[in-house]
């Protein structure tokens, strides 16, 4: 369902594209450096046109209103990156759906003094800002690493019933799975890691795909996703585990309350992330409850949509919802509920999640009892 009102802006949190294996310790989450493929920059340039479609068509009913939408206006526009773990997937990866969102133009051109026309590079490329968000001067996106109150979360979640439960369930399959690994470990710990050599091996080489067994890919998936669901959830909302989405909290208060200021340029918000922090907002704005089916690892190039929509009347105030779309083969955008409703009012969204944000360096330093890396040591 498409809110009916106008549409003041989006504030968006986009997936990288495919890349090739990406190893992480089970027990850190810290990673080991990855590559981009031409097959990731192809997603992402997909989604860029599919948000293009979404909101800088002016007859689509989520036409953003007052846009600039053929000549990307910088002023509009924020781009953030994370720059973390996994080398520079994330970085490139949203170059790819910036040329889908604004691709080139001939319009994209300057007439100098003397008359000579220029067009940009590339048939009128569009170069727009990215901001590259490096994890040791800025937590937000990448606040997961280097956090040990967040690393005894997941030695605590190995330790408890429903995961060793599930391990003991696993453990057939993963016995059967083994051969097609090398020396993987096949601890149930490592699920992730397993899952992800499966996929990557499963996209780019012909022959493991042909020696799989049909169903396995998919019991890999169903496995990591239990796994990853748990270490990047907790019960509690303000629980370490949900650390991931909790420190881009506030980035994303102060861009919807930039949208809603019709003074203020700002017309769309992008962050380039990883899956993790997917799984915590989910899990924080109780949306998992009424779809379980998002609990777990989103798809390479999907998109989370928090859009602001215009109040219905003068006395009323900008309203929040929540769309998403799980990678390229889905089709479009699914409606999801926040604390159980279609849409909330902007304040109420905010004083909703408020008390669970991370503000600071300084607080995520508290929060992850980390007292000198990543600037903390400033602190002490």
């Amino acid at each position: 369902m498409v809110n009916a009102t106008t549409l003041l802006g989006v504030v968006l949190l986009a997936r990288h594209g495919d890349r090739l294996e990406f190893f992480q310790d089970p027990f850190t989450y810290n990673p080991v450096q990855t590559f981009l493929t031409p097959l990731g920059s192809v997603q992402e340039q997909q989604l860029g046109i599919f948000l293009r479609e979404t909101y800088l068509d002016p007859t689509s009913p989520t036409f953003i209103q007052g846009i600039s939408a053929d000549i990307a206006n910088v002023n509009q526009l924020d781009v953030r990156a994370d720059a973390g773990g996994g080398g520079s997937v994330i970085l490139l990866s949203v170059q790819g759906l910036l040329q889908g969102l604004y691709p080139p133009t001939t319009d994209n051109n300057i007439t100098l003094a003397n008359g000579t026309a220029i067009v940009a590079p590339l048939g009128g490329y569009q170069a727009i800002p990215v901001e590259s968000v490096e994890p040791n001067l800025d937590i937000s996106l990448n606040s997961f690493t280097s956090c040990p109150n967040f690393d005894n979360h997941i030695s605590e979640f190995y330790a408890s019933p429903p995961f060793i439960a599930e391990a003991a369930d696993a453990e057939p399959f993963l016995q059967q799975l083994q051969p097609y690994l090398g020396n993987r470990s096949i601890d149930f710990t490592n699920m992730f890691n397993i899952f992800d050599f499966v996929n990557v091996q499963s996209v780019h080489n012909a022959t493991f795909l042909a020696e799989l067994p049909s169903t396995f890919a998919a019991q890999a998936y169903y496995y990591a996703n239990f796994h990853e669901n748990g270490v990047f959830t907790d019960a509690s909302p303000d629980g370490i585990g949900n650390i991931g989405i909790r420190t881009i909290l506030p980035s994303i208060f102060t861009d919807l309350t930039r949208i809603a200021n019709s003074s203020d340029p700002l017309k769309i918000m992008l962050n380039e992330i990883s899956y993790k922090p997917f799984i915590s907002l989910f899990n924080v704005t109780q949306a998992t409850n009424a779809d379980p089916s998002i609990a777990g690892i989103v798809d390479y190039a999907s998109v989370v949509a928090l859009e602001l929509h215009a109040p219905a009347t003068p006395s009323d105030e900008p309203t929040v919802n929540m769309r998403f779309k799980n990678g390229t083969t889905d089709p479009s955008f699914h409606d999801l509920t926040l604390f159980g409703e279609t849409s909330l009012p902007l304040s109420q969204f905010i004083s909703q999640l408020a008390p669970i944000a991370v503000n600071t360096t300084q607080e995520w330093c508290t929060v992850c009892n980390q007292t000198s890396l990543r600037g903390c040591s400033v602190f002490n």
